[in-house]
């Protein structure tokens, strides 16, 4: 079955995704990675979370994916033998320099070519193989007919994004952070320019050229029947109310895929958490073919951050059923939250009594990160998640 691929920025995120439902997790080092403005993973820490992967059976990938420029290559191949002694499954790589490092210096890594490669056509792909190339995270580019013809004329394994932003160039071939900011997107510094407003020769209109997120969650079985082997989610900055949110839903799309369970209401309750949790309207992109204007943002764009994540479950007291949470956003007496996790039948809950950590009474969690207990009959479980209740799945019926 189709692997499930999850963004980690730090150890924390890596191990909740792994606990929502992930099959694998991609992180960065400190150098070298294209999220450079994410905590990222020193090599201790890289061994940390392999350990911690192969426990679960489950698996890591770094990324080394940055465009390489001479300076950049000091301490390259010291770094890749290191990588190599963490035990991880595999390295990103984008910068065929780092391809034949790895094969002149038959160094034991398992080697996927990153989306910034832009691979879009199976002569590319055919290429890339012949350089021991295991899999190819294909470009966010390529339509059904590319990944098809790929899958069939190359046999290699294909990893597609199926949730999270888009890059208004082609990814990997951008320089209007170079050119805005002096930050080098191709080298982890994108200050993802195509995001601002920008003003029309002094008048009072504004332009953008930002693309909506991409979500891919009605053409899963498609990508399944294509062929493709691991499905990505982008997002290694993201929160871990995000990671938790995205990746369990796409578990519970794939499994009832995978056991055709999967009703529209299903489907449709699904797509509106997950455009939920990103704030951003969702298309499927390059998919079925170029995109229109329609899946793009030119005259603004209602990105309001909500406050849905309210806390995370740290643990549950059985014998008086009260569960104790750490408090992410405001919430008080009356108001209607929903509990979910992976373990867990989503439920509704009225909140009626909070309580302090202390054991006081108080009508209002306003602190952020402190530490409150609910009473709830439900038993709960660490890593628990509570958010605001929006949608209730019999609307989608």
């Amino acid at each position: 079955m189709v692997e499930l691929l999850a963004p980690a920025g730090d150890l924390e995120r890596l191990k909740l995704a792994f606990h929502y439902g992930a099959d694998a997790c991609y992180i960065g080092g400190k150098d070298y990675s294209l999220r450079a403005n994410a905590k990222n993973f020193g090599i201790d820490e890289i061994k940390e979370a392999v350990n911690y992967a192969h426990n679960l059976n489950k698996k890591v990938y770094v990324t080394v994916n940055i465009i390489f420029h001479n300076e950049d290559l000091d301490g390259l191949i010291k770094y890749l033998n290191e990588l190599s002694k963490t035990g991880v499954d595999a390295v990103i790589v984008s910068d065929i320099a780092v391809v034949n490092l790895i094969n002149e210096y038959n160094i034991d890594l398992e080697v996927h070519l990153s989306t910034q490669a832009s691979t879009l056509n199976s002569y590319a792909a055919s290429f890339w193989k012949s350089l021991n190339i295991k899999r190819i995270v294909l470009a966010r580019e390529a339509s059904k007919d590319d990944i098809k013809a790929i899958k069939e004329k190359t046999g290699l394994d294909l990893e597609v994004f199926i949730h999270g932003a888009m890059c208004t160039s082609f990814s990997g071939r951008c320089v209007l952070s170079n050119y805005a900011t002096n930050r080098d997107s191709n080298r982890g510094g994108c200050a993802q320019v195509c995001r601002w407003m920008f003003n029309i020769n002094g008048s009072e209109n504004t332009f953008m050229m930002m693309p909506k997120d991409l979500c891919m969650a009605y053409y899963l079985k498609d990508l399944i029947n294509l062929g493709v082997n691991s499905f990505k989610v982008e997002g290694r900055m993201r929160s871990i109310y995000y990671v938790a949110s995205i990746i369990m839903t796409y578990r519970e799309l794939i499994d009832k895929i995978k056991n055709n369970t999967l009703t529209k209401t299903d489907l449709e309750y699904s797509i509106a958490i997950l455009n939920r949790t990103a704030n951003r309207e969702s298309a499927p992109q390059f998919f079925n073919g170029l995109p229109t204007y329609k899946e793009q943002y030119y005259n603004g764009r209602d990105e309001q951050s909500n406050q849905d994540f309210l806390g995370i479950v740290l643990d549950y007291d059985e014998e008086n059923e009260m569960a104790i949470i750490e408090q992410r956003n405001y919430f008080q007496d009356g108001d209607v939250v929903e509990f979910f996790g992976p373990n867990l039948e989503t439920f509704t809950y009225n909140v009626n009594k909070i309580y302090d950590e202390d054991g006081n009474l108080i009508d209002v969690a306003r602190h952020p990160k402190m530490i409150v207990k609910i009473p709830i009959s439900v038993k709960l479980s660490k890593d628990d998640i509570m958010r605001i209740k929006v949608f209730d799945k019999k609307d989608f019926i």
